[in-house]
C-alpha cells in the first residue's frame, strides 16, 4: 500500500481537478498583476499627478479583484464537490477490502486500533487533493515569479533565493524528530480510543463492579499521555515554523537594505522596488507553505503506514473463477485435519478425520479449549487447515468461494450480535428484500413469534444497541430465526442454547425436529441434554477426536469422555 492506491480515484476525477488547476492558474496570474499596478501608480501616477490614469488603474484593479474572488469561489466549489466524491469512492474501496479480510485479522487487533487506522484515510486524501495539489501549483508558479524577479534585479533575486537552502535545512533537521513524535501521537491516540470503546461496551460490567473511579483514573492517564504527545508534536512543529518565519524576516530585512541602496544608486525606481517586494512575497509564501507541507507530509507518511496495516493484509483467498455451484447437499468431511492459529502457537486440532452425511445431526462435546468451535470455524472457511482437507460434497473448501459457502451455512453462537435495526431487518439481514411472511415463518420456527407479537410495534420494533431492550432468550431466538432465514442446508449451533432460560429452551427444543429437518447440523454444547438426540455425538479432548457414537452407544463405555460428563451432570442434577 502506498500513494499509488489513490491514483485510480484521482485519475477518474482528473477533469474536475484539471478545472481546479486552471482556476488556480488564473488566480496566480491575478496575483502577478497587482504588483505591476502598484508600480505604475507609484512611478507614473504619483509623479505626474495623473488622476485620470489613477481612476482607470483602480477600476481595472477592482474588476480583476472581482474576477479573482469569483474564480476562488468556483475553485473552492469544484474542489469540495470533487473531493467529496473521491471521499465516498475511497471509503467504499477501503470498506470493501476491510470486509474481505480474514477473521484472523479482527481477532488479533483491538477494535479501537482498527477504527483509528480507518480514520487516517481522510488525512491522506485531504493532503493529496488539498495541500499537496495547491502546493504543487504554487511551486510551479514560483519559477514564473523568480523569472519576473530576475527581470527586475538579478542581485535582489539572489538575496531571495539564498533563503531557500535555509528553509530546506530546517525541514531536514526537523523531519526525523517530527516523524518520531507523530508515531508516538498516533499510538497514544489509538490506545486512548481503544480504551474508550472497550469502556463504553463494558459499561454495565464496570458499574456492576463499582470500579468507575478506577476506570476513570485509567482513562485520565491515557488521555493525558495522548495530550502530552500531541502537545510535544505541536511544539516541535511550532519551533520549525518559527525558525522558518525568522529566516523570512531576515530575508525581508536584507531586501529592504539592498533594495533601498539600488533605488539610491538609480538601479531601481521606488515603484519597481515595491513591486519587487510584493512579487518576492509571492515567492516566499509558496516556500513557507512547502515547509508546512513537508511537516504535513510527515503526518501523511505515518497515516499511510497505519492504513497500510489494513490494505497490505491480503483478503481471504478466493478461487480464480467463481463457478455457479448448486446448493450443497450437506456432506462434510475432515481428512486428517491439523490446525494452529499462528505458526508459533500450539496445534488446536490434531489429525481430525470425520465424515458427516447429508441430513445428519452431529453433537460435539468436550472440555473448554478442546477445539470444538475451531472445528466449526474450519467448516465456515474462516481458516484453512495447516494439514489435511475439509470437504463439502467432496469439494475442498480451500478451493471454494467463501462468500458462496457462507450463504449456505446458518450459524448461531452463544453470544450473537443484533444490529440497531428493526427485528424484521435483523432476521432478514442476508436479504433485505425478504418478504414479511417468510420472516414471520422463521420467527415461528425459532419460537420468537410469540414474544414479537406482544411488542407494541411487532416486527418493526427497533432493537437497541447490542439488543439491550430484549432478554437473553429473546435475542437468542431472533438469532436462530436469522440463521434459518436463508434456509441453509448446514446449521451450526455453538452453545446456542446455553444462555437460554428454561422456557426459551423448551420452545426451541420443541421446534428442533423441524429446525434440523433435511439439514446437516453441528451442535456444540456443554449441557449434554442438548445433544442427546443427535445422530452422532463426537467427543474432543486437547484437539483430538477421542470417541464417536450415539448417546446409547457412548454410555456403554463408562470410562469414555461422554459417559463421564453425563454422569457428572446427572449427579449434579440429583437432589
Amino acid at each position: 500500500f502506498g500513494f499509488h492506491w489513490f491514483a485510480p480515484s484521482l485519475w477518474r476525477y482528473r477533469k474536475p481537478l484539471i478545472h481546479v488547476l486552471i482556476a488556480s492558474f488564473f488566480v496566480q496570474l491575478f496575483a502577478l498583476v497587482s504588483p505591476l499596478f502598484f508600480q505604475v501608480v507609484i512611478d507614473k501616477v504619483l509623479t505626474h499627478r495623473a488622476y485620470s490614469t489613477l481612476f482607470v488603474l483602480v477600476g481595472g484593479l477592482a474588476i480583476i479583484g472581482l474576477f479573482d474572488v469569483a474564480l476562488q469561489y468556483l475553485r473552492s466549489y469544484a474542489l469540495s464537490h470533487t473531493t467529496n466524491r473521491i471521499d465516498v469512492e475511497l471509503g467504499q474501496r477501503l470498506f470493501r477490502h476491510l470486509a474481505r479480510l480474514p477473521v484472523s485479522y479482527f481477532e488479533t487487533r483491538p477494535t479501537g486500533q482498527t477504527v483509528a487506522r480507518v480514520r487516517e484515510l481522510e488525512t491522506i486524501r485531504a493532503f493529496l487533493t488539498g495541500q499537496g495539489l495547491f502546493s504543487a501549483l504554487d511551486l510551479l508558479f514560483t519559477f514564473v515569479f523568480i523569472a519576473v524577479l530576475f527581470a527586475y534585479s538579478w542581485k535582489l533575486t539572489l538575496v531571495v533565493l539564498a533563503t531557500i537552502p535555509l528553509y530546506l535545512g530546517i525541514a531536514a533537521i526537523a523531519r526525523p524528530l517530527l516523524r518520531e513524535r507523530l508515531n508516538e501521537k498516533f499510538n497514544r491516540g489509538a490506545e486512548s480510543q481503544q480504551f474508550l470503546v472497550e469502556s463504553i461496551v463494558g459499561m454495565q460490567t464496570i458499574k456492576a463492579a463499582a470500579v468507575e473511579p478506577v476506570v476513570g483514573k485509567q482513562w485520565e492517564e491515557r488521555l493525558a499521555a495522548y495530550v502530552r504527545s500531541a502537545f510535544d508534536t505541536t511544539m516541535l512543529g511550532a519551533k520549525g515554523q518559527n525558525a522558518i518565519q525568522y529566516v523570512n524576516k531576515l530575508s525581508s530585512a536584507a531586501l529592504l537594505l539592498f533594495g533601498a541602496k539600488a533605488v539610491i544608486d538609480g538601479d531601481l525606481t521606488v515603484g519597481e522596488l515595491v513591486a519587487f517586494n510584493m512579487i518576492a512575497g509571492q515567492v516566499a509564501q509558496p516556500v513557507l507553505r512547502l515547509s508546512q507541507l513537508w511537516q504535513d507530509f510527515q503526518q501523511v507518511q505515518v497515516s499511510v503506514e497505519r492504513l497500510g496495516d489494513i490494505l497490505n493484509n491480503p483478503p481471504e483467498p478466493t478461487p480464480a473463477t467463481r463457478a455457479q455451484l448448486p446448493p450443497p447437499r450437506g456432506k462434510v468431511e475432515f481428512r486428517n485435519v491439523s490446525f494452529r492459529y499462528r505458526p508459533d502457537a500450539p496445534q488446536v486440532l490434531k489429525q481430525i478425520s470425520l465424515r458427516v452425511n447429508p441430513g445428519k445431526v452431529i453433537g460435539i462435546v468436550g472440555p473448554s479449549g478442546s477445539g470444538k468451535s475451531t472445528l466449526t470455524k474450519l467448516i465456515q472457511r474462516f481458516y484453512i487447515p495447516e494439514e489435511g482437507q475439509v470437504l463439502l460434497d467432496d469439494m475442498d473448501l480451500s478451493q471454494v468461494d467463501p462468500a458462496w459457502l457462507r450463504t449456505h451455512i446458518g450459524v448461531v453462537l452463544q453470544e450473537n450480535l443484533l444490529f440497531n435495526r428493526s427485528i424484521h431487518d435483523n432476521i432478514a439481514l442476508a436479504n433485505p428484500a425478504m418478504p414479511r411472511a417468510h420472516v414471520m415463518a422463521m420467527a415461528r420456527l425459532a419460537g420468537a413469534d410469540e414474544f414479537i407479537a406482544k411488542l407494541p410495534q411487532g416486527y418493526d420494533t427497533m432493537i437497541e444497541e447490542r439488543g439491550a431492550n430484549l432478554s437473553g432468550g429473546q435475542r437468542q431466538r431472533i438469532a436462530i430465526a436469522r440463521a434459518l432465514a436463508t434456509n441453509p442446508p448446514i446449521l451450526i449451533f455453538d452453545e446456542a442454547t446455553s444462555a437460554l432460560d428454561y422456557e426459551s429452551e423448551r420452545i426451541v427444543q420443541q421446534n428442533m425436529r423441524q429446525i434440523v429437518k433435511n439439514r446437516t447440523v453441528f451442535i456444540i454444547a456443554h449441557r449434554l441434554a442438548a445433544v442427546r438426540d443427535c445422530d452422532v455425538i463426537i467427543g474432543m479432548v486437547d484437539g483430538r477426536l477421542v470417541e464417536a457414537g450415539s448417546h446409547d452407544e457412548l454410555l456403554k463405555n463408562p470410562n469414555g469422555l461422554y459417559a463421564r460428563l453425563w454422569a457428572m451432570q446427572n449427579d449434579r442434577n440429583t437432589p
